[in-house]
């Protein structure tokens, strides 16, 4: 994964801990909140379609990309825990 890449090249590697991976996830999913927050839905559509529809994507590959290290980091087969899920879902 070219984020492994990164980090290896920035230095970051020794600091991907599950517990700073879990942080900075949720640090992300903050940064998205500030953008959605006490918005409505046609204000959050509209918010899409301007130049800071640009900044909402970043921040949700932000949270794809912790997200992925960190199941990984704890040896979680991401689709497969989503699979698995669903199928917990549709028997409730």
């Amino acid at each position: 994964m070219e984020f492994d890449r990164l980090a290896r090249d920035k230095g970051w590697q020794q600091l991907h801990t599950p517990k700073n991976l879990a942080m900075a996830l949720g640090v992300e999913v903050a940064e998205l909140h500030r953008h959605l927050q006490w918005r409505s839905d046609a204000e959050i559509a509209q918010l899409m379609v301007s130049d800071a529809g640009a900044e909402v994507a970043a921040e949700l590959a932000d949270i794809q990309m912790y997200l992925i290290k960190l199941s990984a980091s704890l040896g979680v087969d991401l689709d497969r825990a989503v699979a698995d899920k669903i199928v917990e879902n549709r028997r409730r």
